[in-house]
């Protein structure tokens, strides 16, 4: 049985015929907004992603529920053809601080039209290169907090973008967690402090919180290397009966198959904050539902908005995925009351 959720209405990869007329719409539109036909316009995305990651690519049908395969897609529907009068490009910035320092200064002096971040470390390297150049975060957890806007509905200056999350997220993975799995009395957060908001503060607070109300203990499991994921997982193996809570973390993203991997290995339910670790068959996710909407943004900008004029954004739905498959080879047996809240189940 699968339920189907707000994703998966993504729009599917343009075929050649479809191609084609867009492009046809492409220069006409472009003649439209007064331009040369030969100007093509630049858009960067930045990503800590590595480039082999099938969540990096942008030209295949696997890419329907990924932030940058929706982008292209999203650009198509609006007119801008990729390799006819827009170049999306995508650069890596995993490989550590100078790596991130140097990927961005790439993407400065490229001089592109904008340049989109996939989290909150590419944008503050980003707004420390450029003070002209638009940026349009894909994702943010505390945009006005970490001083990338001056408020959410007038940004100012040259960036505006997307929220996914609020620090009460927190709470609601701990309570989802604690109905799908009764007995637990540890809960674990898993979390690398170099790459999640705050350190892992943004979100441990509320978490805290909801711990004592539940009456669980909460301990902390940061791990900065992929080498450790295993060993820290396994800690919540066994007596008493533990659960963990995967934090939003692009270092957790890009090894979203190691975390997996060991916490079935180990038989430790976890609940995370995106559809890509259900996706690789995590348990339960909760988190904002994947929508295109940042190709408007894109788009508006392309044609001439400053991005500092457009309010920051915030999910319109959030959703819930369950993995029947994953449930059943960990022995739980989920409650009725939580599969019917479910946006989809997979089994």
């Amino acid at each position: 049985m699968t339920k189907q959720s707000a994703r998966n209405s993504a729009p599917t990869a343009v075929d050649r015929r479809g191609f084609m007329r867009l492009a046809g719409a492409s220069a006409a539109g472009w003649l439209a907004l007064g331009a040369s036909p030969d100007r093509v316009r630049i858009v960067c995305l930045l990503s800590g992603l590595p480039l082999s990651d099938p969540l990096a690519a942008k030209t295949t049908n696997e890419t329907a529920a990924s932030r940058l395969g929706a982008l292209v897609q999203g650009l198509n529907q609006r007119g801008w053809v990729d390799g006819v009068n827009v170049r999306v490009e995508i650069h890596s910035t995993l490989g550590g601080p100078e790596k991130l320092k140097a990927t961005v200064q790439e993407a400065v002096d490229l001089n592109p039209d904008v340049i989109v971040t996939a989290s909150t470390i590419e944008t503050a390297a980003v707004m420390a290169a450029t003070k002209t150049i638009p940026i349009v975060f894909a994702t943010a957890n505390d945009p006005v907090g970490n001083g990338f806007v001056e408020s959410l509905a007038h940004p100012g200056g040259n960036v505006t973008g997307f929220t996914n999350s609020t620090a009460e997220m927190g709470s609601k993975w701990l309570q989802l967690l604690k109905e799908a799995v009764p007995a637990i009395e540890r809960v674990g957060v898993i979390f690398n402090p170099v790459t999640t908001p705050r350190g892992g503060r943004f979100f441990l607070d509320a978490i805290e919180q909801e711990a004592k109300t539940a009456g669980v203990t909460l301990i902390p499991a940061p791990v900065q290397k992929a080498s450790v994921i295993d060993e820290a997982i396994a800690g919540f193996s066994g007596s008493p009966p533990a659960g963990m809570i995967a934090l939003v973390d692009s270092f957790l993203v890009v090894n979203r198959q190691a975390v997996v991997a060991a916490a079935a290995k180990h038989r430790v339910p976890m609940i995370y904050p995106f559809h890509y670790f259900i996706d690789a068959g995590g348990l339960m996710s909760y988190g904002a539902a994947l929508e295109i909407r940042l190709a408007d943004y894109v788009d508006l900008i392309l044609r001439g908005t400053k991005a500092g004029d457009l309010p920051v954004q915030s999910p319109r739905k959030y959703e819930l995925l369950i993995n029947g498959k994953a449930a059943d080879a960990l022995g739980l047996k989920l409650p009725a009351t939580l599969l019917a809240r479910a946006d989809e189940i997979r089994e």
